[in-house]
């Protein structure tokens, strides 16, 4: 019987933790989609109909996605700006197919980095942004200042890719740490060829590889371990009473056994 009544409270506990995880899941399962279609759309250059999808995410991001979802402020602004330059990069006259893919790419990774519970999408991107940085010291070596600069703008722009996923996904010191190195030697690079300048390039390097490598995100829905905690104290509970239960059953047909005999 107890274990009926155990089971029975484990089914109810996963009903209703399901029923409250429904809805946050189901609206983040469709921003993503909106993000993806949007960004699908825009590869194909069919740009009108990829601003009606991100202008349907904005709409239904400012109504449920924030509440549904608990993003810190930090968070919330780094979405809504993403947002807005994908949808300005659409909408533009004068932007090439590239520049408004690479946008659109941008906020897309950044919808993917809110919603993903497990490997984000940008850490798919380590090869592609740490060849690109490769090719900047290279450039760096050789000495030569139109090469340089052309693989510099290249990785600046496919850093620019990842840039508000990473500031949803890692600490800000971490990011800010990074940001202002890269800022540093756009700004002065001029000076590539100096000595000091190279070993600057080799500590970009090893920020950028502390990047990938601290992207791994915990496999476990945090909401499981509630249900896991929740679920176990229903169950210890359970079998606390139903012990005392039992052993105060077990003491009165004791009593009772040596009232008979006497």
């Amino acid at each position: 019987m107890k274990f009926r009544v155990i089971i029975l409270l484990f089914v109810c506990t996963i009903f209703f933790s399901h029923s409250v995880m429904a809805k946050p899941q189901s609206t983040m399962t469709e921003l993503n989609h909106l993000a993806d279609e949007a960004l699908q759309l825009t590869k194909f250059g069919r740009f009108e109909e990829a601003k009606n999808l991100l202008e349907q995410f904005g709409e239904v991001f400012a109504k449920q996605g924030p509440s549904s979802n608990k993003l810190t402020m930090d968070e919330l602004r780094v979405v809504t700006a993403v947002h807005h330059e994908a949808l300005k990069a659409l909408t533009s006259v004068t932007l090439s197919h590239e520049d408004r893919v690479k946008q659109v790419t941008a906020f897309r990774l950044a919808t993917d980095a809110i919603t993903s519970q497990y490997q984000p999408l940008w850490f798919g991107m380590e090869d592609t942004i740490m060849d690109s940085f490769h090719n900047v010291k290279n450039a760096a070596l050789e000495g030569d200042t139109v090469l340089y600069n052309e693989e510099l703008n290249d990785f600046l722009t496919k850093y620019a890719m990842i840039q508000p996923s990473l500031k949803i996904d890692l600490s800000v010191e971490k990011v800010q740490k990074v940001d202002s190195k890269i800022t540093y030697i756009d700004r002065y690079r001029s000076s590539f060829a100096e000595q000091t300048w190279l070993k600057e390039l080799d500590q970009i390097e090893k920020e950028l590889k502390s990047l990938f490598s601290g992207a791994q995100k915990d496999d476990t829905d945090p909401s499981i371990w509630w249900v896991i905690i929740m679920t176990g104290g229903i169950i210890v509970t359970t079998l606390s009473y139903v012990s005392w239960r039992q052993y105060r059953g077990e003491k009165k047909f004791k009593k009772s056994s040596k009232k008979r005999k006497i």
